[in-house]
């Protein structure tokens, strides 16, 4: 073998294991987007829960009026407002999430048909 060979095969194969870390680094880091993609959306399903919970002690008749849990309904939804500018990042897990329901709903729904079917 030449000289030039041995460098060009040097350079082939450190271009092939560089090709390979990048490709395994960004799997990994996909990964672990999608992962905080998901927390997100649970953290804004929780504070949306809460405030829903706020908004339905508020209204009754005992505590109507209370301006403490007025201003805890305020911050719990201006809260959930700030989460919703997130909503990109964790919208990238939900349209995968809903994909699957769908066909899980899809299978559900066929055999609740089949089973009410005399």
């Amino acid at each position: 073998m030449s000289r030039l060979e041995l460098i060009l095969i040097a350079i082939t194969t450190l271009s092939v294991l560089f090709n390979i870390f990048i490709i395994a680094y960004t799997r990994k880091a996909i990964t672990e987007l999608l992962s905080i993609s998901e927390e997100l959306g649970d953290i804004q399903e929780m504070v949306n829960s809460f405030a829903n919970h706020v908004k339905g002690v508020y209204e009754m008749e005992m505590f109507y009026g209370d301006e403490t849990l007025n201003a805890l309904m305020s911050h719990a939804i201006s809260f959930g407002e700030q989460l919703q500018t997130f909503e990109y990042i964790y919208s990238l897990a939900t349209v995968k999430e809903e994909d699957e329901g769908n066909n899980i709903d899809e299978s559900t729904d066929t055999n609740t048909a089949d089973k009410n079917t005399p």
